[in-house]
């Protein structure tokens, strides 16, 4: 494997800090061409100073300023706007882009990064959410590899490698739970932010944390699994396991099944999806058997988790269903970790959305902007 040039999409996030990490721990394989952040921009001038990159960027243009003058005594060149989210990610000595960014925003970006033939290691769930069926045929038509990041897509993924063309029976998506899993109806309407941000297993971003709470993220994950791996919502099982152990299984048409277990830390699937097909050593905690003696299963409760039904209604809809799904998720996760709605409040205005917004079964990328936009006022408007 000859050193690669990574471009990191959201490097102030969960998923960025721990890829600098990983960066950090394999210079020798792995080198910061190029950062970018939303708003944080103290953290992004302290890891611009410390990996060097060539540029720079910002999002949230009102800190231009402050990020230039930060870095003013080193050759980084520092650009701001979505335009220059999308630019850099063009840039030749890139090898692979790492999409951390998280929300609807990384969309545009991404499909720069893949037209201009970048690898992806796609840790933006809503991207393949929002516009799978484009996302995947713009990456067959300019060869981009798409490297799944997420624990679970990165463990069907690994179940998969040297299997050749033997066809996937079924997949099974491990889900936590979350910190609500055992709340009755009556305990959901009460809950907080605060609550809702204690994940049980996993060290994950505010957004992410509360979609794994609703089962939201799961959802999006069985939309991704779809699209990355060819099959059909019916093939896809999920699974609470509340260990986070088992991370997703495989299983093949003579019914044997594979799995990918580890301890929780995603550090390791960001470092496979870095480094593939290499293994590199590392010195990530080695999970104990004798810690982890029992691991149990049990089927997600819908009624309860309402959010898990609305992604699986909305792939098999198709269209711009999913763009609407999300865009109405990203409105109602904001309104609820700003104590604006209730936590079962979420899935009511998700559901009026898909209920309200046009339907339209083949869209184009102007079609899931435009989408995108009315949800959001609908929405908003609503909360």
């Amino acid at each position: 494997m000859e050193k690669r040039q990574i471009a990191i999409l959201g490097s102030t996030g969960s998923i960025g800090t721990q890829a600098l990490d990983v960066i950090r721990r394999h210079p020798e394989k792995l080198e910061v061409y190029a950062l970018t952040a939303h708003r944080q921009v103290e953290l992004l001038i302290q890891q611009a100073r410390e990996y060097m990159p060539e540029m720079v960027v910002i999002a949230d243009e009102t800190k231009y300023k402050q990020l230039k003058e930060g870095l003013q005594d080193l050759p980084i060149k520092v650009w701001a706007g979505a335009e220059a989210l999308a630019q850099v990610v063009e840039a030749e000595p890139i090898d692979m882009v790492l999409t951390a960014m998280v929300g609807y925003a990384g969309l545009k970006p991404t499909i720069h990064a893949i037209k201009a033939g970048k690898a992806i290691a796609l840790a933006n769930k809503e991207t393949l959410v929002v516009a799978g069926e484009l996302i995947t045929q713009l990456a067959s038509e300019y060869r981009a590899p798409l490297l799944p990041v997420d624990s679970e897509h990165s463990a069907i993924f690994q179940c998969l490698v040297g299997e050749g063309d033997n066809p996937v029976d079924k997949i099974f998506l491990t889900a936590s739970g979350g910190p609500f899993r055992n709340f009755t109806l009556e305990q959901l309407k009460r809950v907080t932010k605060n609550e809702a941000l204690k994940h049980p297993n996993w060290n994950m971003g505010a957004k992410v944390t509360i979609d794994s709470a609703s089962l939201m993220n799961k959802g999006f994950e069985m939309i991704e699994a779809q699209w990355l791996f060819g099959v059909h919502p019916e093939q896809i099982q999920v699974l609470v396991h509340p260990q986070s152990i088992i991370h997703s299984m495989v299983q093949f048409r003579d019914r044997s099944i594979k799995a990918q277990l580890g301890l929780p830390d995603m550090r390791l699937p960001i470092q496979y999806a870095l480094t593939y097909p290499e293994r590199l050593k590392s010195d990530f905690l080695e999970l104990d058997f004798n810690k982890f003696q029992t691991l149990t299963f049990e089927e997600p409760d819908t009624s309860r988790f309402r959010n898990l039904g609305f992604a699986f209604e909305a792939i098999r809809q198709g269209g711009n269903m999913p763009c609407v799904l999300n865009a109405a998720n990203e409105v109602v996760v904001a309104a609820f970790l700003q104590d604006k709605i209730g936590f079962l409040a979420m899935s009511d205005a998700i559901e009026r959305a898909m209920q309200t917004v046009e339907f339209i079964a083949t869209p184009s990328y102007e079609d899931l902007v435009e989408t995108d936009k009315k949800t959001r006022a609908l929405v908003s408007w609503r909360t």
